[in-house]
This record gives structure tokens, C-alpha cells and sequence, in this order.
């Protein structure tokens, strides 16, 4: 699975995974693909530091990238407090009403809430970039399409490789003009954040669109052969996200949670806004059920919603309140039905990845070399 761009970075199989556990990120760069850890999550730069400086200590000498969460429009003198006066009360008492009637507990005094969306915010994302130039990375992902143009600029005077993910081929071409390296072709399929348009035929749309730089299929895949279908279609490799969540180096944190995964089917999930204000594919719970409802007050844009549910979510993966508890995650889910670990899984693809190759070559009359 070696392409022009897995050359240029020196990994083995043009895999990219994408994971917001450091764990599976080293585990996929020492499996021969290249580990991005997400970096949304971390709100404290120590934090951020203290899982890098692990990572550099347990990729083997290969190398990774990190993945964050930036608008490409800057925005000025807002704090987190500015953004949550703007929640509205309905709102509040709606995440409260919702949670006791599933009888969700309270936190227990002084603990603290889990995660927050704030990774999105100006200030916290220049503080992961001070981190992470500190480190040997070798890629920087933004989430949010590219990342302000001096942000671009600097990754580059280190020596880093820009990518930006890209719903659509208009996108993947603002992505080309504001001087990215690499971009993400992420189909409807995929978990999290995802457009309107099925990776089949959006991957040759932006690969058309943006050559010849590089681009990596997203979106549905979780097989060595839907690898090839992505090489095939003119990918340079491709970005996985899902498929890593049941692997045994994963941390869930939740029993619970993974047994849900491995139950699910490729029907089981939906694109909702109750995470964090945009369309974001998930598995379908009563949490997502409830925010869809018409006869509720519906989603805040982003920030906003994120702001809002943080606690509420912290509290249902706290007490493992099965209706209420899901993740985002693909339509890959339906794939995901043992834990793994992350070898297994690439074993599993290089192995399926064979197996089409041999195919194609057969049906084109070719013997295997």
C-alpha cells in the first residue's frame, strides 16, 4: 500500500488514522500507517505535552501528526464565559429536563466535567500548535477545512505537512488555494463532521479537482478492499477514524459504550447537531432523538451546543446511561463487530487490500507478480 505521499513521509501503507487516544495513534505509526492524534479534547497545553512527549517515547522512530479543531477566520477578544451568556435558558432547562427523565445522576461534588468543545477557539488552538511544534510532527490536520494562512506558513517553516478535510470539491479547491498540502476527501459516510456528498463520488471529484496534490479518501472504510476502491479512484492513501474505536488500545472509558458499538449496524447512526452545533454522524440514541425532535427548541450553532451539552455528555458516559449513551462514529460501525487490537486491524487490511488487488488483476487478465 506504498503511494507518492507514503514515501514522502516514510511509513509503510498509506493509512492514515486518525484517534483522540495517543495509544492508538502510536500503535497505528509502529503498524507501518501514520498515527494523527486528535487534539480537540485537550484543553490544558500540559496535558497536550504530557501525551506528545508518550507518543515520541512509544511510535518506534516513525513518525505521526496531530489533528485540530481551528476556524480559518480568526476572532477576536471572545472567552469561553463571552460564549456561554449567549446559551439561551430554554436551552439549559431543555439538557436538564432531558437528563432527569432518564434519571440521570448528578456529578458527584467537585468532580470535575469531562471534555469541552473548546478546542475550536483561537486562543486554545495557538496553544496546541506551541505544543506541538515542540514535537517532531510531521503532519498537521485541521478539522475546520485550512487553518488561518500564518498557521499554514509556520507548519511549513517546520518542516510539517498541512492537510484540511474537505466535504466537497469547491472546498478541496479554497483548501488548494490557501497553500494546503494534503486534502481529506471525508464522504457522508464518515463519523463526526461530514458533508452532503457519499465518498464514491466525492473522492475522484476533489482528487479532479485539486491535482496534483494529494489526497486521501474518508468516509465508509474499513476494509483492505475499500482501501483499493480508494487508490483506485485516484487517493493517495486514506484517512481512518472509526474503525479504531473497538481496538483494545482504545479507551473508551466505557464498557458500555463499546458493547453498543460492536452491536450496531451500518443503519445505526445519525447525522444530528446535538453535539456540537453541525451535522455530525453518530450513533442514533434517545440524546439525539430528543434534540431531532421537532418539538423541541433544536440545536445551537457551534459553539454553542458544544458549550451547552459538555457536562450533560460527561454525566451519561459517567453513569453509562444506555439510551442516552453514544460517539460519534461512520456507518463503518456496522464492520466493527470484535475488539482488535490496532496490528490485528492492519493485518486485517493488508490482508484484504491482497485480496482485491489479486482480483482486479484477474478480471483484467493479469497473473499476480
Amino acid at each position: 500500500m506504498e503511494t507518492e505521499l507514503s514515501r514522502q513521509l516514510g511509513i509503510e501503507h498509506a493509512i492514515f488514522g486518525f484517534t483522540p487516544f495517543p495509544a492508538v495513534a502510536a500503535a497505528i505509526s509502529r503498524a507501518g500507517g501514520f498515527g494523527v492524534l486528535g487534539a480537540v479534547r485537550y484543553t490544558a497545553p500540559d496535558d497536550l505535552r504530557r501525551d506528545l512527549d508518550w507518543m515520541q517515547k512509544h511510535v518506534g522512530g516513525m513518525p505521526y501528526g496531530l489533528d485540530v479543531v481551528m476556524p480559518a477566520r480568526k476572532v477576536e477578544g471572545v472567552s469561553e464565559a463571552d460564549v456561554e451568556a449567549m446559551i439561551p435558558e430554554t436551552h439549559r432547562r431543555f439538557v436538564t429536563d432531558t437528563l432527569a427523565r432518564h434519571g440521570v445522576p448528578e456529578l458527584a461534588e467537585g468532580e470535575a466535567s469531562g471534555w469541552r468543545i473548546t478546542g475550536w477557539m483561537e486562543q486554545v488552538a495557538r496553544s496546541q500548535l506551541d505544543v506541538a511544534f515542540d514535537h517532531p510532527v510531521k503532519l498537521l490536520a485541521n478539522a475546520l477545512g485550512p487553518p488561518p494562512a500564518d498557521v499554514v506558513a509556520r507548519a511549513h517553516d517546520h518542516g510539517v505537512l498541512v492537510a484540511a478535510l474537505a466535504g466537497s470539491a469547491a472546498h478541496a479547491r479554497r483548501h488548494a488555494e490557501a497553500g494546503i498540502d494534503v486534502v481529506v476527501a471525508q464522504g457522508y459516510e464518515a463519523g463526526g463532521h461530514t458533508g452532503e456528498i457519499a465518498s464514491m463520488v466525492l473522492t475522484p471529484e476533489v482528487v479532479e479537482a485539486v491535482g496534483p496534490l494529494p489526497v486521501l479518501a474518508a468516509g465508509g472504510i474499513g476494509s483492505g478492499e475499500q482501501i483499493a476502491a480508494g487508490l483506485a479512484l485516484g487517493a493517495q492513501g486514506v484517512w481512518l477514524g472509526s474503525l479504531w474505536l473497538t481496538t483494545t488500545e482504545a479507551s473508551l472509558g466505557s464498557r458500555a459504550l463499546t458493547a453498543k458499538l460492536l452491536a450496531a449496524g451500518s443503519g445505526d447512526t445519525v447525522r444530528s447537531r446535538a453535539l456540537t452545533g453541525k451535522p455530525a454522524r453518530q450513533l442514533r440514541t434517545a440524546w439525539t432523538d430528543a434534540w431531532d425532535d421537532p418539538a423541541g427548541p433544536g440545536t445551537l450553532p457551534m459553539p454553542l451546543q458544544g458549550l451547552l451539552v459538555a457536562e450533560a455528555v460527561s454525566r451519561i458516559q459517567r453513569y453509562e446511561v444506555g439510551p442516552l449513551l453514544g460517539t460519534p462514529v461512520g456507518q463503518i460501525v456496522g464492520r466493527m463487530n470484535s475488539e482488535r487490537s490496532v496490528r490485528e486491524v492492519f493485518d486485517d487490511l493488508t490482508r484484504g487490500f491482497e485480496r482485491a488487488v489479486d482480483r482486479i488483476n484477474r478480471i483484467a487478465g493479469r497473473s499476480a507478480s
